[in-house]
């Protein structure tokens, strides 16, 4: 297949299909491992930089804020350049991002490394904008779940291996020990044994970055189809021959913000997993387990996607299924209390009602953007960027949830969930049809 080929939306053989199939998955594993190792990055900084909840949370608001900065930029530059150079850049941004890594560990500069994760999370910004869009169109919407399905298994199944394998390569067995005699070290002390914790980032990073930048050349040079947008079925583009603006499909605007407070409620559920099992008296080498759990618990809830829609369920009944229990989980951290024993750990039912939010959270995505989408024609990238903006709830929901913490106590924090699932059930339920802003009553 010629590098330059481009393939019209509909048209795409089988083998184009397979093809995009699998090179995205690739890309979607990569983008959970960069992504999901904040969940161990957040507590790691913690102690090596000494910080408040809410400080140590800024690892998730540098990360996932550039999201919100270049995801419209991204859309033009996808119109540029096309999908396979766009998703080479976002790679090689990312692997300056992870290269920044290198100076910060050796400085001991909280910034700098923030700056890292920044870039990181820029490029992730572009390649997301790409990826989305090219998975909703590289087939029929009413299986876009399917698919999005097999994306997050790749995409979670890296996020399990990331955390874990984070920790086997920084963390040592006497470790635990050391965590808990901090208070008692001298100010010397202290600074010696942090910085060298700090240290051990140095070679882990270096090599992904080189893997990133490797990465960026294998996808230009890929039979990955480039595939064309920006001409429009004779049905969709008379439906659309009024608009002029991304701000007159309600159903989009609505599903980025739905899209906003989806991955918030995600990414607390993984990212702060860790420290509210601190709350329990489960030191970081125990509790570095739990977003594993979280994220076992998505694959579970993925496979039974699949295997369910659309032959059992719709996308939409699926996602009306996935907000309600989300809502459900929620109040039950919130207000279940007792001990368990449970998979070798004793600690609050609560904390395993918060794993299990990655059953919840795992189809939502999946049901989102296929409804939020459709029709956009033309519009199609630029309506993925300003879904691709919503991301940025990853970074402002946990500072909320962080300040919180800090005011409150860990578990009612968790009350940030709640509306937010209000919402996501009102998006499933009513404003995804909406195809005018005058239907919307207050």
């Amino acid at each position: 297949m010629k590098e330059n080929k481009t393939v019209a939306v509909g048209s795409l053989t089988q083998r184009d299909t397979i093809t995009g199939l699998v090179i995205i998955g690739f890309m979607f594993f990569m983008f959970g491992f960069t992504s999901w190792i904040n969940a161990i990055l957040i507590p790691y900084f913690k102690i090596a930089f000494q910080l408040s909840h809410a400080a140590s949370y800024l690892v998730a608001f540098a990360f996932y804020i550039s999201y919100l900065i270049f995801s419209v930029p991204s859309s033009f530059l996808l119109k540029r350049v096309g999908f396979k150079k766009g998703m080479m850049i976002g790679f090689w941004v990312m692997s300056a991002g992870a290269f920044i890594f290198v100076p910060a560990a050796i400085t001991m500069t909280y910034t700098l490394f923030l700056l890292g994760l920044f870039s990181i999370g820029a490029g992730l910004a572009l390649l997301q904008t790409a990826a989305n869009p090219y998975i909703t169109i590289l087939g029929p919407k009413e299986t876009a779940l399917r698919r999005f399905s097999i994306m997050g298994i790749c995409n979670k199944g890296a996020g399990i291996l990331a955390p874990l394998l984070f920790a086997a390569v920084i963390f040592r067995v006497t470790d635990g020990d050391m965590f808990d005699q901090l208070s008692q070290m001298s100010a010397a002390e202290k600074d010696a044994a942090l910085h060298e914790l700090i240290q051990r980032i140095i070679v882990p990073y270096a090599c992904v970055g080189v893997f990133l930048f490797l990465i960026g050349l294998f996808i230009r040079f890929s039979p990955l189809p480039e595939i064309d947008t920006e001409h429009e079925s004779e049905e969709v583009a008379q439906a659309n021959s009024t608009k002029t603006s991304i701000t007159q499909f309600p159903h989009l605007v609505l599903g980025a913000v739905a899209i906003f407070l989806h991955v918030g409620t995600q990414v607390i559920s993984i990212d702060t997993v860790i420290s509210y099992a601190g709350t329990m008296n489960l030191n970081l080498i125990e509790a570095k387990v739990f977003p594993s759990y979280t994220l076992t618990a998505q694959i579970c809830a993925y496979l039974v996607g699949i295997s369910l829609v659309p032959r059992f369920l719709s996308q939409l009944t699926a996602l009306k299924i996935s907000t309600v229990f989300g809502l459900i989980l929620t109040l039950l951290i919130i207000f279940a209390k007792g001990q368990v024993s449970f998979l070798g750990h004793t600690n609050d039912i609560s904390l395993w009602f918060v794993v299990m939010l990655g059953l919840a959270n795992s189809l939502v995505w999946a049901g989102i953007w296929p409804l939020a989408l459709d029709g956009l024609g033309r519009f199609t990238k630029i309506g993925a960027s300003l879904m691709i903006m919503g991301l940025a709830g990853n970074a402002i929901l946990p500072l909320i949830y962080g300040y919180l913490v800090d005011i409150s106590n860990a578990r009612d924090a968790y009350w940030v969930l709640f509306p937010c699932y209000l919402y996501l059930i009102f998006y499933a339920f009513r404003g995804y049809a909406l195809r005018s802003w005058s239907k919307i009553k207050i």
